[in-house]
């Protein structure tokens, strides 16, 4: 039975991996330290496999890789604790070599980049990062990459941008389609009004299978770009055509970030980040197309009308 491990499934981007798995028919095990949680979102699946673990127990990671043909890690960890990226790559990796699972594929971001050198930002882009978020995401790669190019373990990193969509409630865009169904203030952090690219998260599962089948994806290093170049300020356009009304916006800028991160150490973690608003990093996916075909990208005007519709079934998400 070809199992795969979803570990930190539970959130959006595992949900559409699962999504995708699940269409093909195949047989899947999401892993995470919380069992309501993953219970709450696959637990009608009888596709899935649910299991917990301790990053930090070798005999529980090692208990959550056993029998898997191929890992996806997903792991998060607060904004504010970075540091923790290498530990718990190196734990998880460990325990999964242990096993004898072939094929880890990593989903990353555009961290390890640093401020981009190019209008459209290729695999091959130095990894140059000047914060301290993209030294860690950095060093999460690179014990991935050495650990395949030693012949320990089959590995790839898929790059995503920002992303939004159903239940995605960690996106830049959150504010205003909470604002949109529920009144109030859409809270943005801006400029909003410079290049950015967003991925649409329903897109992206079928990606992660394909890669996951194809012998070729590993050892590298994939992009998966976003439906076209956009401002968070169209967006918001958008989002006010299709509410059939204007948005009240509140935006941030990095001195008003500084200001709020005295009390939020999630706001106080982005100023470090900021850059990635005013020198925007617009990713360049065709190497992936080569790889597995064209891809099946979502409008953004498609993408918000179905992040709206959920958002009035499910108005509890906002927050």
């Amino acid at each position: 039975m070809n199992r795969i491990g979803l570990f930190g499934a539970a959130g959006a981007i595992g949900g559409s991996i699962a999504d995708a798995l699940r269409a093909g028919g195949r047989h899947y095990r999401v892993v995470g330290r919380t069992r309501g949680s993953l219970e709450k979102q696959y637990g009608r699946d009888p596709l899935a496999e649910i299991a917990t673990w301790n990053p930090d127990d070798p005999s529980s990671v090692r208990a959550a890789c056993r029998g898997l043909e191929a890992m996806v890690y997903l792991v998060g960890v607060d904004y504010w604790k970075f540091e923790l990226h290498p530990r718990l790559m190196k734990q998880t990796l460990e325990g999964a070599i242990a096993e004898g699972v072939p094929r880890v594929l990593l989903i990353g971001t555009v961290y390890p980049y640093g401020r981009p050198q190019a209008a459209r930002v290729r695999e091959d882009h130095p990894r140059e990062p000047h914060t301290f978020k993209g030294r860690m995401r950095k060093a999460q790669e690179d014990l991935l990459l050495q650990a395949d190019a030693a012949g320990r373990i089959k590995g790839c990193v898929l790059r995503l941008p920002d992303f939004y969509g159903p239940g995605v409630d960690k996106s830049f865009l959150h504010g205003a389609i909470v604002a949109a169904v529920s009144g109030g203030v859409a809270n943005m952090i801006g400029p909003i009004d410079r290049p950015h690219e967003f991925v649409f998260v329903p897109d992206v599962g079928p990606v992660v299978v394909k890669l996951l089948d194809q012998p070729k994806a590993f050892g590298h290093v994939w992009h998966l770009a976003g439906a076209g170049a956009t401002t968070q300020k169209t967006m918001v356009e958008e989002i006010e055509r299709q509410a059939g009304r204007p948005l009240k916006l509140r935006v941030a800028g990095k001195t008003l970030l500084r200001v709020i991160g005295l009390f939020s150490p999630m706001m106080r973690e982005m100023v470090e980040m900021h850059y990635l608003l005013t020198d925007p990093v617009i990713m360049d996916d065709a190497a992936l197309q080569r790889l597995i075909g064209p891809l099946s990208k979502t409008s953004y005007q498609e993408g918000l009308r179905r992040t709206l519709q959920y958002q009035k079934r499910e108005p509890t998400h906002a927050s």
